[in-house]
């Protein structure tokens, strides 16, 4: 049986340890702290009342010149991912974590998409800490049907 070596290669984390690494993260924390609480309340309230019904099909853009709408998606999947990414790091550091990763996941295009979706929101809490929001800034609350049509009730 062979054990490993006393000394581990330090190289990777030397790297992270870097007071340009740690002040860019410290920075990226303090944006994140400070932007998130604006921008994901401003989107929530601004979304739809039906944007997570099935029973409404989303049209982005479909009016528009079809590169316009690549690069739209492109656009809007780069966001997605970025917020999907703060949100995981928002579990852990100061911020909205679920809000932001439902946003991300919002904004992401992939098979299964709205169904993550509505189970994400469908959750309780998450939507009705929504609605609350929604109702203080006079807008509808946001139903939530799935594919078989079944409201999800808060």
């Amino acid at each position: 049986m062979r054990l490993a070596p006393a000394c581990y290669d330090l190289s990777l984390m030397d790297a992270l340890l870097q007071p340009e690494v740690l002040w860019t993260l410290f920075v990226f924390t303090i944006v994140g702290w400070v932007v998130s609480p604006i921008v994901i309340p401003f989107i929530l309230v601004r979304l739809p009342p039906h944007y997570f019904d099935e029973r409404h099909p989303r049209t982005w853009m479909e009016n528009h010149h079809p590169l316009l709408r690549w690069i739209g998606l492109v656009v809007k999947n780069a966001l997605g991912l970025v917020l999907l990414l703060a949100g995981i790091a928002m579990l852990v550091l100061p911020g909205q974590g679920v809000l932001t990763i439902l946003l991300g996941v919002a904004l992401l295009d992939f098979p299964g998409k709205r169904q993550l979706e509505r189970k994400l929101v469908g959750l309780p809490t998450v939507l009705r800490t929504i609605n609350k929001l929604r109702e203080k800034f006079g807008r509808p609350p946001l139903t939530v049907y799935g594919g078989s049509g079944d409201k999800v009730k808060v």
